[in-house]
């Protein structure tokens, strides 16, 4: 799989779920690809559910769909946070307008109810949000990861494993 060079925004803001965020980071630079945590802010650090610091590489005011080959939106209580960003919701608006890889994981899938994505797709996630991913138009399925298109979505950091294959397997077209 030939993944060196891809570029992939993982969305960053307090309250993240550290395998969320961490675990992709490291295996998709691991595969190559440059990724950049975009946060609201550039430059700020944002702590983790337990206190773990990110810091943001870069603004989502600063960086388009253009910028990226897929978006990675990790879970925890950070997805409640960055979706009350109108430039974080526009970046994955984009990027789903784009036909690019749109994953989520966790709670994650809440940016994604922020957004029009979900509509006539198939979805998983944590499984407190399932009215919500519902009522974003999507049909619910319980397994460890969903692929419907562009859109990838997992449940939990148990499944960070087929989650973080099917994103690198999205960059190459599979």
């Amino acid at each position: 799989m030939n993944t060196a060079g891809k570029r992939v925004a993982v969305l960053l803001e307090q309250q993240y779920q550290e395998l969320e965020v961490w675990y992709p980071v490291y295996r998709l630079r691991e595969a190559g690809c440059l990724v950049s945590l975009v946060g609201p802010e550039a430059g700020k650090t944002y702590l983790s559910k337990l206190g773990y610091p990110a810091k943001a590489d870069v603004s989502a005011h600063d960086v388009s769909a253009a910028d990226f080959d897929a978006v990675v939106i990790p879970g925890g209580f950070a997805p409640d946070y960055i979706r009350r960003h109108e430039a974080m919701l526009k970046l994955v608006r984009e990027l789903h307008t784009a036909q690019k890889p749109v994953a989520a994981i966790c709670h994650g899938p809440w940016v994604l109810c922020s957004t029009p994505a979900l509509k006539g797709r198939k979805a998983t996630g944590f499984h407190s949000i399932r009215d919500d991913v519902v009522n974003a138009g999507a049909t619910w399925v319980d397994q460890e990861v969903c692929v419907d298109g562009h859109i990838i979505t997992s449940r939990k950091p148990d499944d960070l494993p087929a989650f973080v294959v099917a994103v690198l397997q999205a960059l190459v077209g599979k």
